[in-house]
């Protein structure tokens, strides 16, 4: 394919080729393409490296209050002076935390769209102060860098929240857990499920709200992480993201508040043996746009 789209820019003997069109109109056509895609077909000639440094280009793939993530960068001012907008979509791509660090939010990739990561850290945990019950270790498997293992408890509860202006977009909200304990050995990743027990007695209950008004409801029985998924695939000693629901951002003005929830409060029986890493927010269909290499703006 190389080859050939290279042939198309040759027009000494064939004519007038890709090189031949106008700066303004490759740009136009690259306010529909994906940013991997742009910087791919910058390559090609002079007019393409042009066209895929424009800033009406890279305006079209920020969201309309991307000025709210560079609040969030430390020494705003001295950083984006002189930027241009490709410079602050790479910047913005890669996470930008916030609240003392411990949540984490950055423009997808592939489709410039907001994105959110939450750690456990910044949530309120029942019994967390008591070693017996929860205790925190350090893991590269978390971009936090630290979950929350529940060794036993009664009453299980996490809950949290968070207040951002979204862009209007409908967003799907994500606990990470993980069934068992996993530590290194001997270079290899081991899983102790030593701990690990009452979860299939009773459904865990998800829950989310929203300050204008919205909620949603999920139950899941964790001990089915046990069982093969759909592909055959052993799904026991891995990092499963439940999902709780959907909510709908229509406005960034006023910023939308989302508390959630992840709990199991039935005292007739102990449980314990679960990892807990972090709530993410995303748009609920961003997986599939990635897949197809297409995207939405609202």
């Amino acid at each position: 394919m190389g080859a050939s789209l290279s042939s198309l820019t040759e027009n000494e003997t064939t004519g007038p080729g890709l090189g031949d069109i106008p700066e303004n109109c490759v740009a136009c056509v690259f306010m529909y393409l994906t940013p991997p895609e742009i910087c791919n077909l910058a390559r090609l000639n002079r007019a393409f490296r042009g066209a895929a440094s424009s800033d009406a280009v890279w305006n079209s793939k920020l969201p309309s209050n991307y000025h709210h993530l560079l609040d969030l960068l430390p020494l705003r001012e001295k950083i984006n002076e002189g930027l241009s907008k490709k410079d602050i979509f790479a910047l913005l791509s890669r996470p930008v935390p916030f609240d003392d660090g411990n949540k984490e939010v950055w423009l997808d990739r592939i489709c410039g769209r907001i994105c959110m990561s939450i750690s456990t850290k910044a949530m309120l945990i029942t019994g967390v102060e008591d070693r017996r019950h929860w205790n925190w270790f350090p893991t590269e498997e978390s971009r936090f860098h630290v979950v929350a293992y529940c060794q036993q408890v009664w009453w299980f509860e996490v809950s949290g929240s968070v207040k951002f202006p979204f862009p209007p977009d409908v967003y799907m909200l994500t606990f990470r857990v993980h069934l068992g304990k996993f530590y290194k050995r001997l270079g290899r990743r081991v899983c102790n499920f030593e701990h690990t027990h009452g979860w299939d007695l009773g459904p865990v209950r998800y829950e989310l709200t929203t300050s204008d008004g919205q909620d949603a409801v999920s139950e899941y029985f964790i001990h089915d992480i046990e069982q093969d998924d759909t592909n055959g695939n052993i799904k026991r000693g891995k990092w499963i993201e439940y999902q709780v629901g959907e909510f709908i951002v229509s406005r960034s003005d006023p910023a939308t508040e989302v508390r959630f929830s992840m709990k199991q409060i039935d005292c007739t029986h102990s449980k314990g043996g679960l990892c807990v890493d972090s709530v993410s927010i995303a748009p609920s269909d961003l997986k599939g746009c990635r897949r197809k290499g297409v995207f939405k703006y609202q």
